[in-house]
């Protein structure tokens, strides 16, 4: 996988099918962030849908594949329009496409899945979601990009944040208790995570980032089809009525939700984010999800944020705008959309 090449023309391209537009640097940001904004923020929604959905009997397998597929049914049919009749693009990047489904998509969600049948969800998330300083790792290791001091004080800022979000210092043993299994399941899903913003910052691929989606979603639909025909990932469903802020909705508008919203538009959201502001920022302003999580459980379910949850917000905050001076300072700006 190439590294993304510094655009050294001071001004950057958003691509509009077969056309690009030139856009200054700080449109450019500013477009990257709305867009890993409300990428984080969708993605964010799937553990509220998914809670009245377990509550009603669904298994996280069940919930996962029907979200994928959905999303996937939706998606499809844009990126085939997105392609412009140009096949070429999809045919050069096959295998690209298949990583980003098995890996970045399907295989992220069933470990994590995995992870929390071992462990609790706080320290599951909190090894999954150092997928931000892995990106920085590889980009140095792999590519000689050294972290500039702030980025560095940002990684450790976002990861104080998220320990607070996490909530993982109340002093709960049961919060914190981890297992051997659980661990290595959760640390898969950081490498899922991390493969995620890697694949969705390279501008080198030619593939719109609709066409993109709707490749790996395809291919992760199948992935996850796969494991629930042969057992290795139970499927049990309801079509019970599942509760949100005190309200019973038809079983189909949260799994509805979960698709269109949670999948289908976060990726494709993400997957434009990740060409705008490169792997690196986008992973950071992706830790969002996180506190987006905690907003949208307390407005559909709630629960109520904690104060300390809410200091991790800010620090989480601060460590985003610390990454993004790290990134101006060193070059590493967003490379070119073709």
């Amino acid at each position: 996988m190439s590294a993304v090449t510094p655009d050294t023309s001071g001004a950057g391209t958003i691509a509009t099918g077969a056309d690009a537009v030139r856009t200054p640097p700080t449109r450019r940001l500013a477009t990257g962030l709305v867009f890993a904004g409300l990428s984080a923020a969708a993605f964010s929604l799937s553990g509220v849908f998914a809670s009245g959905l377990l509550d009603t009997g669904w298994s996280p397998g069940a919930m996962v594949l029907a979200r994928v597929v959905l999303a996937a049914v939706v998606v499809l049919p844009l990126g085939i329009v997105s392609l412009r009749g140009d096949w070429r693009p999809v045919r050069r990047n096959l295998g690209l496409i298949a990583v980003y489904g098995a890996v970045s998509v399907a295989g992220c969600q069933f470990a994590y899945f995995s992870a929390v049948q071992y462990m609790a969800i706080g320290p599951a998330l909190l090894i999954e979601y150092t997928a931000p300083a892995a990106v920085v790792l590889w980009f140095w290791l792999r590519h000689g990009q050294r972290p500039t001091r702030a980025t560095v004080m940002g990684t450790l800022l976002a990861a104080v944040g998220l320990v607070l979000v996490l909530n993982l210092v109340s002093g709960d043993p049961g919060a914190t208790a981890v297992d051997p299994a659980g661990v290595a399941w959760a640390l898969v899903a950081m490498l899922g995570v991390s493969t995620y913003f890697v694949i969705n910052a390279n501008p080198d691929t030619g593939l719109p980032p609709l066409a993109l989606a709707a490749g790996g979603l395809t291919t992760a639909s199948l992935a996850l089809g796969l494991l629930g025909a042969t057992g290795i990932m139970p499927l049990t469903y309801s079509t019970a009525s599942p509760v949100y802020a005190g309200t019973e909705v038809p079983w189909w508008l949260p799994v509805l939700g979960l698709g269109i919203v949670t999948a289908g538009f976060a990726y494709v959201a993400g997957i434009a984010a990740g060409r705008l502001l490169g792997p690196r920022l986008s992973s950071f302003v992706g830790l969002f999800e996180v506190v987006a999580a905690i907003g949208f459980a307390w407005l559909l379910l709630g629960e109520l944020p904690r104060p300390v949850q809410l200091v991790g917000g800010v620090l989480i905050l601060a460590g985003v705008v610390a990454v993004q001076a790290g990134e101006k300072r060193s070059g590493a700006a967003p490379a070119r959309e073709p």
